[in-house]
């Protein structure tokens, strides 16, 4: 259990980056998970790269496109810095309950989840009493993959700018990550989305990622199940307009490369469509 705990900590922040909800009212975007940002007084360009998060190890790639703007850029921005220890001690905090769900839950919604826990996770509700629902949630979600070998992007991101001493930065941190999983999500509408849980659609955003299909990827991701309004403006639409107000200054300084959830850079409110309306030049890295 101990091990499985471990793994869902480094999860939890994963969970909803993934998605989304209103149609994309930009152009229709190219089938690329990278893209270049120049223009509008940068000397030289930044790179944007959408990650799945978590992936079983024999569908995990990394294109040669993207290993050449990681080795030209000169800083790893994440959305938050796995690699600071005061951040992985808060998200080990978090990902504990504040009180034990038995306390925490009503009667009907233990028994929603006792039963979502043993069919998706072979798991009972004693032995997660003491997590937060984040940590259930984020079980739930490496068990869709239905593998036991998931690889992790921001991780491996990290791993080589560690190993080129190139300074690893994060666009916000856990503790405001939690502040917006905790006002999107009531803890009724976090279990009806594990009620949805499913692998067959966890199968088809994997095989949409390995297509760099941004779009499907959103469709995908898109579903009423997912995502509300309230939710929608917590998750997605802040976090990015607050994103693209951090990046510009950055960019200034030396050249970065962005990894955050596929999901983030499509979209009216997108990253790439906002960065466009704020006078870069952003297009797809196709080879």
């Amino acid at each position: 259990m101990k091990n499985i705990f471990t793994s869902a900590i480094v999860v939890i922040a994963f969970i909803f980056n993934a998605a989304t909800q209103a149609q994309s009212q930009s152009p229709k975007l190219e089938n690329s998970l990278l893209w270049e940002v120049s223009g509008n007084g940068l000397s030289k360009p930044s790179y944007l790269y959408g990650t799945i998060h978590m992936i079983c190890s024999g569908d995990y790639f990394l294109s040669e496109k993207t290993k050449k703007a990681f080795d030209a850029s000169e800083k790893l921005v994440l959305e938050i810095n796995f690699n600071d220890p005061k951040e992985m001690a808060e998200l080990q905090q978090l990902a504990m309950g504040k009180e034990p769900l038995s306390k925490r839950l009503s009667p009907e919604q233990l028994a929603k989840l006792d039963v979502i826990l043993k069919k998706s996770a072979g798991l009972t509700i004693q032995q997660v009493d003491s997590f937060s629902l984040m940590t259930v949630m984020s079980l739930i979600s490496m068990k869709t993959f239905g593998c036991a070998d998931l690889k992790f992007y921001e991780m491996d991101f990290s791993e080589s700018a560690k190993k080129r001493k190139e300074q690893i930065v994060g666009l916000e941190t856990v503790k405001s990550q939690f502040k917006s999983l905790e006002d999107a999500y009531s803890d009724s509408e976090m279990i009806a989305m594990l009620e949805e849980s499913d692998a067959e659609e966890t199968k088809q955003l994997v095989t949409d990622y390995k297509q760099e299909n941004l779009e499907d990827l959103y469709k995908i991701t898109t579903a009423e199940n997912i995502m509300n309004a309230k939710a929608k403006k917590y998750m997605l639409d802040e976090r990015n307009i607050n994103w693209v107000k951090t990046l510009p200054d950055m960019m200034k300084k030396e050249s970065l490369f962005v990894a955050v959830g596929s999901a983030h850079l499509a979209g009216d409110l997108g990253v790439i469509n906002l960065l466009k309306k704020a006078g870069y030049t952003v297009k797809p890295v196709m080879n």
